[in-house]
């Protein structure tokens, strides 16, 4: 198994596997998660269809978000005019995760009973927006993609075809597992994206469309013909399922291994995840004093103090509205 990069104990939950496939120019990541989404969905009273959507998103930005190469922040957040209108989920380089969701609980409400919880009910029409931060002295990078009553697989298959260029697979997978011996069934999650990268300047997509729209044919590009090794690519990660993807006993390695061994795939060290938020008092408080007027500041005072609850991991934080009277920032 050493050929394959396997030759050290199978990961575990709450990592990212890089692995090549070298014979047929792709590479790609696994992403499995486990107590790190379990915790960012259970802080929030979630209903299911919305913690499981959220979850998809909590996927997809470990799997684009890691394999940035800087310190900073990977940000991906759709805004929709279906029930859930917001979700926000951020990968503070290299390897801590949080996210929310917000969303119109009638409308939840509604849409469950319908029976309507596709993640293209639940997100409806609007964009979803990629953004690299790589701090203060560096330009921010931003990709945008309509969200069009597609999945987030979809949304992120176009993103890779217009602003990258790259032939990209993304699948996604969210579950509900129970543990013998403790308290009710634990969220978990996989994903696997896969790109075609040959090393000559091949044309490797189809021009980009006039209209932006691949699959047009009277813009399409008729002399273009998929790569075979690309084709196959796609073909073995294909036969992934689900329930493979989330399956707590299945290690990335295995999966990998069941999927490519045919054509070889080379595994690389794991990279670990957690959850955690970046919130402290010192940036809350930063915050209320340099985007807030007094004035604006006065008006959020409620029995003598300003409450400021962290979207992400519920933390409270409370301050005294004399606190920003000077100018320095006040310890804690």
């Amino acid at each position: 198994m050493s050929t394959y990069g396997l030759d050290r104990p199978e990961s575990g939950d709450d990592v990212v596997v890089p692995f090549t496939l070298d014979r047929l120019d792709s590479r790609g990541r696994v992403v499995r998660l486990g107590a790190a989404l379990d915790n960012i969905l259970n802080r929030h009273n979630y209903p299911e269809p919305v913690a499981r959507l959220l979850g998809e998103a909590v996927v997809l930005a470990a799997l684009i978000g890691s394999s940035l190469k800087f310190e900073g922040r990977f940000i991906l957040q759709t805004q929709t005019d279906g029930p859930v209108n917001l979700i926000v989920v951020d990968l503070d380089a290299p390897d801590g995760l949080r996210g929310y969701a917000r969303f119109d609980a009638d409308a939840v409400m509604q849409a469950i009973q319908r029976g309507e919880t596709s993640p293209a009910q639940l997100l409806g029409k609007g964009h979803l927006a990629m953004t690299v931060d790589q701090g203060t002295h560096m330009e921010r990078y931003q990709g945008i993609v309509a969200l069009d009553g597609g999945t987030l697989e979809d949304v992120a298959h176009t993103y890779f075809q217009q602003s990258e260029q790259i032939p990209t697979l993304v699948r996604l997978a969210v579950a509900q597992h129970s543990v013998r011996g403790t308290a009710g069934p634990h969220w978990r999650a996989g994903g696997a994206l896969v790109q075609f990268l040959p090393p000559h300047g091949q044309s490797v997509m189809p021009d980009l469309p006039g209209d932006g729209n691949f699959d047009n044919p009277e813009t399409a590009d008729p002399d273009f013909v998929e790569d075979d090794k690309w084709t196959t690519t796609r073909a073995y990660l294909s036969t992934v399922a689900d329930d493979e993807l989330a399956d707590p006993d299945l290690s990335a390695e295995r999966l990998l291994f069941r999927l490519f061994n045919e054509p070889g795939v080379r595994v690389f060290e794991p990279i670990a995840l957690e959850e955690r938020c970046t919130c402290s008092a010192e940036r809350i408080e930063a915050m209320l004093r340099d985007n807030f007027s007094p004035e604006e500041r006065e008006d959020m005072v409620i029995d003598g103090e300003i409450e400021v609850v962290c979207e992400f991991c519920s933390a409270d934080y409370h301050f005294k509205p004399h606190e920003f009277d000077d100018h320095p920032s006040h310890q804690h």
